[in-house]
């Protein structure tokens, strides 16, 4: 997909927010941006041992960032047919690019003639409102034990949803 752009809403015309494609040179600033997320919101649930890695998991199908003058504020990917790594930077949140990575993941599975699916923890209301808003169907929700190496499991609720 070409990236897509446009100013920060209501800024006034600040520097152009891009999605595109993301690359290896990317990645560094994909986990500073994670860290921050993970500081403020708790995304992903566990740290991860490898970040880069764990953006970069089995299965990629492809990934973007969100940038606005040179700095990432924000990731998607796409898993074979599931969203996932998706998340921007708490100071970037209210902008719309969350929806607009969204959009990325929903245009490049739409040509590849894939439904997308997707798992989110209950307690994420911003990014159930942010699914819902665009359409998503919640085909279940489910209780599912979540463990990082060496740490002891823990229950999570999770929505499943389905691509309209």
């Amino acid at each position: 997909m070409s990236g897509t752009r446009g100013g920060a809403a209501g800024d006034g015309g600040g520097p152009p927010e891009v999605v595109r494609r993301r690359c290896d040179a990317d990645l560094d600033d994909c986990v500073a941006v994670l860290a921050d997320v993970h500081t403020d919101s708790g995304y992903p649930h566990h740290w991860p041992a490898e970040p880069q890695r764990w953006l970069t998991p089995d299965g990629l199908t492809a990934a973007w960032v969100a940038e606005a003058d040179g700095a990432v504020l924000g990731h998607a990917a796409l898993c074979g047919r599931e969203v996932s790594r998706l998340y921007v930077s708490p100071g970037a949140r209210g902008r719309g690019l969350g929806a607009r990575l969204l959009a990325a993941v929903e245009a490049e599975a739409a040509d590849r003639g894939v439904r997308l699916v997707l798992e989110v923890k209950t307690s994420d209301s911003a990014a159930v409102a942010l699914y819902e808003r665009r359409g998503w169907v919640r085909r279940g929700t489910e209780r599912q034990e979540w463990s990082a190496p060496g740490s002891v499991a823990e229950v999570v609720t999770v929505h499943r949803y389905e691509a309209p």
